[in-house]
């Protein structure tokens, strides 16, 4: 049997991961804008910045494994399941974009692929978003 106490600990703890997880899902995002504006001062002004944009996705790529696992775990919907799992996926293909060469010349898509991983994390930030500071929502789940 569920008492009353149990049951907020467990929506106080599933809040918690939420709230986490958002942090995450922003600094992901931010990661992105970093990674765009260096790209842009290589390309632009510095070529030694593209060093920095290659740590970059080094450095956070390990993020989108951080959220999909979140997802997993605090009760989220499949929206945000299905905007999470995409990540690392959208990553892969960045990485094989760049780096398989192919007469298909698939490098082409680098760009397009990274403004949709753009979006995709920007839209799971908005959506995590509002999971987290609906209140409404949540009363009405319940």
């Amino acid at each position: 049997m569920t008492t009353t106490s149990e049951t907020d600990h467990d929506l106080a703890a599933a809040s918690w991961v939420k709230l986490g997880f958002y942090a995450t899902s922003i600094l992901f995002n931010v990661c992105l804008i970093a990674q765009v504006l260096t790209v842009g001062v290589a390309y632009f002004t510095d070529p030694a910045w593209w060093t920095i944009h290659v740590w970059l996705v080094r450095g956070y790529g390990g993020l989108s494994l951080i959220l999909l696992m979140g997802s997993l775990i605090a009760p989220f919907s499949d929206r945000v399941r299905s905007l999470t799992a995409s990540l690392p996926v959208l990553l892969g293909l960045q990485f094989c974009s760049i780096h398989l060469k192919t007469p298909l010349h698939l490098e082409v898509l680098h760009p397009l692929i990274g403004f949709t991983l753009f979006y995709v994390s920007s839209s799971l930030v908005h959506r995590v978003s509002r999971d987290v500071f609906n209140k409404s929502d949540a009363v009405t789940k319940s």
